[in-house]
Protein backbone atom coordinates (compact mmCIF):
# COMPACT_ATOMS: atom_id res chain seq x y z
CA UNK A 1 0.00 0.00 0.00
CA UNK A 2 1.27 2.96 -0.70
CA UNK A 3 0.11 6.54 -0.18
CA UNK A 4 0.90 10.28 -1.09
CA UNK A 5 1.95 13.23 1.35
CA UNK A 6 0.39 16.32 1.01
CA UNK A 7 2.97 19.22 1.75
CA UNK A 8 1.13 22.10 0.58
CA UNK A 9 -0.05 22.90 3.70
CA UNK A 10 3.91 23.29 5.12
CA UNK A 11 4.82 25.35 2.19
CA UNK A 12 2.62 27.79 3.99
CA UNK A 13 4.70 28.60 7.02
CA UNK A 14 8.16 26.91 6.21
CA UNK A 15 10.56 28.71 4.08
CA UNK A 16 13.65 27.51 2.35
CA UNK A 17 12.87 24.24 3.10
CA UNK A 18 12.09 23.17 -0.18
CA UNK A 19 15.17 20.59 -1.04
CA UNK A 20 13.87 18.73 2.24
CA UNK A 21 10.08 18.12 0.55
CA UNK A 22 11.60 17.39 -2.76
CA UNK A 23 13.76 14.56 -1.40
CA UNK A 24 10.89 13.41 0.70
CA UNK A 25 8.89 13.49 -2.75
CA UNK A 26 11.36 12.08 -4.61
CA UNK A 27 11.85 9.29 -2.12
CA UNK A 28 7.92 8.38 -1.67
CA UNK A 29 7.68 7.99 -5.48
CA UNK A 30 9.94 4.84 -5.15
CA UNK A 31 12.34 5.54 -8.04
CA UNK A 32 13.73 1.99 -7.76
CA UNK A 33 10.96 -0.54 -8.96
CA UNK A 34 13.74 -3.24 -8.66
CA UNK A 35 15.92 -4.02 -5.41
CA UNK A 36 18.64 -5.13 -8.13
CA UNK A 37 21.74 -4.60 -8.00
CA UNK A 38 21.79 -5.05 -3.62
CA UNK A 39 23.46 -2.59 -1.90
CA UNK A 40 24.70 -1.76 1.86
CA UNK A 41 25.17 1.67 3.19
CA UNK A 42 27.36 2.41 6.33
CA UNK A 43 27.90 4.84 8.63
CA UNK A 44 32.14 5.08 9.21
CA UNK A 45 31.94 8.23 11.34
CA UNK A 46 29.73 11.43 12.21
CA UNK A 47 30.45 12.61 8.74
CA UNK A 48 31.66 9.82 6.39
CA UNK A 49 29.39 7.12 4.63
CA UNK A 50 30.74 4.02 2.41
CA UNK A 51 28.05 2.60 0.30
CA UNK A 52 28.88 -1.12 -0.88
CA UNK A 53 27.07 -2.49 -4.24
CA UNK A 54 27.22 -6.26 -5.41
CA UNK A 55 28.53 -5.84 -8.90
CA UNK A 56 29.77 -9.35 -9.74
CA UNK A 57 30.32 -9.92 -13.28
CA UNK A 58 30.53 -5.83 -14.01
CA UNK A 59 34.34 -5.22 -15.22
CA UNK A 60 35.70 -2.00 -13.40
CA UNK A 61 35.57 -0.56 -16.90
CA UNK A 62 31.57 -1.35 -17.34
CA UNK A 63 30.63 0.68 -14.39
CA UNK A 64 29.62 4.82 -14.48
CA UNK A 65 29.58 6.87 -11.18
CA UNK A 66 28.35 10.48 -11.40
CA UNK A 67 28.15 13.15 -9.31
CA UNK A 68 25.58 15.67 -9.72
CA UNK A 69 24.40 18.53 -6.94
CA UNK A 70 23.00 16.35 -4.32
CA UNK A 71 22.51 13.28 -6.18
CA UNK A 72 25.18 9.98 -7.04
CA UNK A 73 24.29 8.13 -9.70
CA UNK A 74 25.83 4.81 -10.13
CA UNK A 75 25.30 2.71 -13.48
CA UNK A 76 26.67 -0.32 -14.66
CA UNK A 77 26.29 -1.47 -18.67
CA UNK A 78 27.41 -4.78 -19.40
CA UNK A 79 29.16 -4.34 -23.26
CA UNK A 80 30.02 -7.46 -24.95
CA UNK A 81 27.46 -10.71 -24.49
CA UNK A 82 28.75 -13.73 -25.76
CA UNK A 83 26.42 -15.93 -28.04
CA UNK A 84 26.73 -19.13 -25.74
CA UNK A 85 24.16 -21.12 -25.58
CA UNK A 86 23.28 -21.46 -21.71
CA UNK A 87 21.06 -24.27 -20.47
CA UNK A 88 20.85 -22.16 -17.03
CA UNK A 89 21.16 -18.31 -16.79
CA UNK A 90 21.57 -17.60 -13.03
CA UNK A 91 23.86 -14.80 -12.83
CA UNK A 92 22.07 -11.30 -13.82
CA UNK A 93 23.93 -9.11 -15.94
CA UNK A 94 21.68 -7.03 -16.82
CA UNK A 95 22.48 -3.29 -16.82
CA UNK A 96 21.51 -1.36 -13.99
CA UNK A 97 21.18 2.88 -12.66
CA UNK A 98 20.70 3.26 -8.81
CA UNK A 99 20.35 6.47 -7.68
CA UNK A 100 21.33 8.09 -4.02
CA UNK A 101 20.49 11.21 -2.89
CA UNK A 102 22.95 13.41 -1.29
CA UNK A 103 23.02 15.91 1.86
CA UNK A 104 24.23 19.27 1.38
CA UNK A 105 28.14 19.36 0.82
CA UNK A 106 28.14 15.31 0.80
CA UNK A 107 30.96 13.89 -2.04
CA UNK A 108 32.47 11.05 -3.19
CA UNK A 109 36.15 10.71 -1.28
CA UNK A 110 36.77 7.45 -3.66
CA UNK A 111 35.40 4.35 -5.15
CA UNK A 112 36.84 0.86 -5.62
CA UNK A 113 36.20 -2.64 -6.84
CA UNK A 114 36.90 -5.47 -4.85
CA UNK A 115 35.89 -8.93 -4.20
CA UNK A 116 32.78 -8.24 -6.89
CA UNK A 117 31.77 -5.67 -4.97
CA UNK A 118 31.47 -1.35 -5.51
CA UNK A 119 32.89 0.57 -2.54
CA UNK A 120 32.22 4.12 -2.77
CA UNK A 121 32.99 6.31 0.13
CA UNK A 122 31.18 9.27 1.05
CA UNK A 123 32.43 12.39 3.03
CA UNK A 124 30.77 15.86 4.74
CA UNK A 125 32.53 18.68 4.18
CA UNK A 126 31.23 21.73 6.03
CA UNK A 127 32.80 24.79 4.36
CA UNK A 128 34.43 26.83 7.03
CA UNK A 129 31.25 29.46 7.31
CA UNK A 130 28.89 26.86 8.27
CA UNK A 131 30.78 25.32 11.09
CA UNK A 132 30.17 27.06 14.69
CA UNK A 133 32.01 29.45 15.73
CA UNK A 134 32.61 30.77 19.66
CA UNK A 135 31.77 34.20 20.06
CA UNK A 136 33.83 36.27 22.41
CA UNK A 137 31.65 38.05 24.96
CA UNK A 138 33.06 41.93 25.82
CA UNK A 139 32.90 43.46 28.79
CA UNK A 140 29.74 45.96 29.90
CA UNK A 141 31.16 48.89 30.55
CA UNK A 142 33.97 48.10 27.53
CA UNK A 143 34.21 50.86 24.86
CA UNK A 144 33.75 49.56 21.13
CA UNK A 145 36.58 49.36 19.25
CA UNK A 146 37.30 52.62 17.54
CA UNK A 147 38.06 52.77 13.89
CA UNK A 148 40.26 55.12 12.78
CA UNK A 149 39.31 57.48 9.65
CA UNK A 150 41.65 57.59 6.39
CA UNK A 151 42.01 60.86 5.92
CA UNK A 152 40.68 62.18 2.00
CA UNK A 153 42.29 64.90 -0.18
CA UNK A 154 39.93 67.85 -0.24
CA UNK A 155 39.10 68.78 -3.96
CA UNK A 156 38.69 72.71 -4.24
Amino acid sequence: MRTTLDFAPLFRSAVGFDRVFDVLDNVNRGHDATNWPPYDIVKLGDDAYRISMAVAGFDQSELAIEQRPNLLLIAGAKRDQDNSEYLHRGIAARSFERRFELADFVRVERAWVQQGLLHVTLVRELPEAMKPRRIEIQQANAEPAKTAQIETLKVA
